[in-house]
C-alpha cells in the first residue's frame, strides 16, 4: 500500500467511524437493547472499504469530504445489516465477525433481525434528511434509488440469494460473476455513484467510467475474499477462515484453481486501471485502492 493512500484510508476511517457515532441513537434511548446492538455493531470495525470508495472517488471529482458523510454513513449502514443477517443461523450461521461475537451471539436471533432491519431503514434516512449532503432534492432521490436497488432483489439481497440457492452446486464462470456482481459488487459500485451524485455537474461519461472501475473492483474484491478464505486463518480474518468451503459454496479458487483465481484478480485491477485513464494524478487514491484490493490480507 502506497503511503498515501495509507494515510488517506486512515483519515477516511477516522471520519467515518465519527460520522457513525454521530448518526446512531445513543446507547441509553430506548429500546436500549436495540440501540445498543446498533451501535456494537457498526462501531469499531471492519475495513469500511465501501466509506472509503466514496470519499476516494468524492476526492478525485474535487468534493468536500464533509459533503460525503452522509452517503458513507448510509452505504456502511447497509452493509453492516447485511453482515448481521448473513451470519444469523438461517444462513451462513456464523459466530464471529469483525473480530468479535456476531450480532445473534452477543445478542439474540430476533435482536440480531431488527438490528439489521433498522440498520437498513437508517441508511435511507440519511440520504433523505442529512443535513451535511449538499445534493439538490433531485439528486438526493438518486441516491435513495441507487442504494435501494444495490441492496434489493436486483442487488445485494438477490445475489445472497442466488448464493444460498448455489450451495453444492457447481456455477460456471459467468455464472458466479453474475451472484458477485449482485452480493458483493452492487453496493461497491452504490458507493462510488454516490459520490457521483453528490457532484451537480458531472460528466456522464466520467460518471459510466467510475462505474466501470468500480465494477471491475468490485469483483476483484470478492475474488480475494474467495482466495484468503482458502489461504489466511481466522485470527487474521476476523471471521471463520474456510467457512464457504467447510458449507460447499461456489467459490473462484474452486472454479479456476487458486493461480487462477491470483490472475482473474490480476485482470480486474487492470481493467479497472483503464476505465481510470481520463483521470491525471486526481484518480491516484483510486487506482492505489484497487491495487490494494487484491495485495490485502485480510
Amino acid at each position: 500500500m502506497s503511503n498515501a493512500l495509507k494515510e488517506y484510508l486512515s483519515f477516511c476511517q477516522n471520519r467515518v467511524e465519527t460520522a457513525l457515532e454521530q448518526r446512531l441513537p445513543g446507547a441509553n434511548i430506548l429500546p436500549q437493547k436495540l440501540h445498543g446492538a446498533m451501535r456494537y455493531c457498526v462501531l469499531d470495525g471492519g475495513k469500511r472499504m465501501r466509506p472509503m470508495l466514496t470519499y476516494c472517488t468524492g476526492k478525485t471529482l474535487g468534493i468536500a469530504p464533509e459533503a460525503l458523510d452522509g452517503p458513507a454513513c448510509a452505504v456502511e449502514m447497509i452493509h453492516v445489516y447485511s453482515l448481521i443477517h448473513d451470519d444469523l443461523p438461517a444462513m451462513d450461521d456464523d459466530d464471529l465477525r469483525r473480530g468479535k461475537p456476531t450480532c445473534h451471539v452477543a445478542f439474540d436471533e430476533a435482536t440480531a433481525i431488527l438490528t439489521g432491519d433498522a440498520l437498513q431503514a437508517l441508511a435511507f434516512e440519511i440520504l433523505a434528511h442529512d443535513p451535511s449532503i449538499a445534493a439538490n432534492p433531485e439528486s438526493r432521490l438518486k441516491m435513495i434509488t441507487t442504494l435501494a436497488k444495490a441492496s434489493g432483489s436486483q442487488g445485494m439481497v438477490g445475489g445472497q440469494a442466488i448464493d444460498l440457492e448455489s450451495v453444492g452446486t457447481k456455477l460456471n464462470l459467468p455464472e458466479l460473476e453474475n451472484m458477485h456482481i449482485h452480493k458483493t459488487g452492487a453496493l461497491i459500485r452504490a458507493s462510488v455513484t454516490l459520490a457521483t451524485l453528490a457532484k451537480a455537474d458531472i460528466d456522464p461519461i466520467i460518471a459510466t467510467k467510475l462505474d466501470h472501475y468500480a465494477k471491475c473492483i468490485g469483483l476483484s474484491f470478492q475474488v480475494k475474499d474467495d482466495i484468503l478464505d482458502e489461504e489466511s486463518d481466522t485470527a487474521t480474518l476476523g471471521k471463520t477462515q474456510g467457512k464457504d468451503k467447510d458449507n460447499d459454496k461456489p467459490t473462484y479458487p474452486a472454479l479456476l484453481g487458486l493461480a487462477g483465481a491470483k490472475q482473474k484478480a490480476q485482470e480486474l485491477h487492470e481493467m479497472a486501471l483503464e476505465n481510470l485513464s481520463v483521470f491525471g494524478k486526481e484518480a491516484d487514491l483510486l487506482r492505489d485502492l484497487s491495487l490494494y484490493i487484491i495485495q490485502r490480507n485480510h
